[in-house]
């Protein structure tokens, strides 16, 4: 459906404000949902503090195209725009959708860190911990000998009792 010159500009902006505020950028393939999933992704994404937004290829391809480092992916069918400030948060929470949807949703390639990556290497991003779960292993690691020690000083003392 061909859409107005003005409407054209207005994307256009607010896809030159994606391209320069956004840290990751996910394009993501979508096909066959219904309005009520798309609607229900889109409540989750946005709570989860990323945007998504749906596009034509062509004004993608003229905004994003020259912007970053790298070869522009070969995009096909209709896609969409998951971004975030947030470096991990776009590929993680699409990931989800991806598991949800199965063969209706998925990651087609993306931007991170400035250069293009291609859906591998998007998905590879999508499986590193968030911070908070990175921590929580981080003072495992730290515990573990320490509750180690106790376990077996408290072995010794029982042993000394008895």
């Amino acid at each position: 459906m061909a859409i107005s010159k003005t409407k054209k500009v207005e994307i256009l902006e607010r896809l030159e404000r994606i391209r320069d505020e956004a840290a990751t950028i996910v394009f993501v393939r979508f096909n066959g949902l219904t309005v009520a999933e798309s609607n229900a992704m889109r409540r989750e994404l946005q709570a989860a503090g990323v945007e998504y937004f749906v596009a034509k290829k062509t004004l993608l391809k003229r905004v994003f195209g020259e912007a970053y480092e790298g070869t522009y992916p070969t995009l096909e069918g209709e896609i969409a725009v998951a971004y975030s400030a947030d470096q991990i948060a776009p590929a993680q929470n699409i990931k989800n959708f991806v598991k949800k949807y199965k063969d209706r949703v998925s990651m087609a390639a993306g931007v991170f860190e400035g250069a293009f990556q291609d859906q591998a290497q998007i998905e590879e991003i999508a499986s590193i911990p968030s911070m908070l779960e990175l921590r929580g292993m981080f003072v495992n690691v730290i515990n573990s000998p320490i509750q180690g020690l106790v376990i077996a000083l408290d072995q010794v003392a029982q042993k000394k009792a008895a």
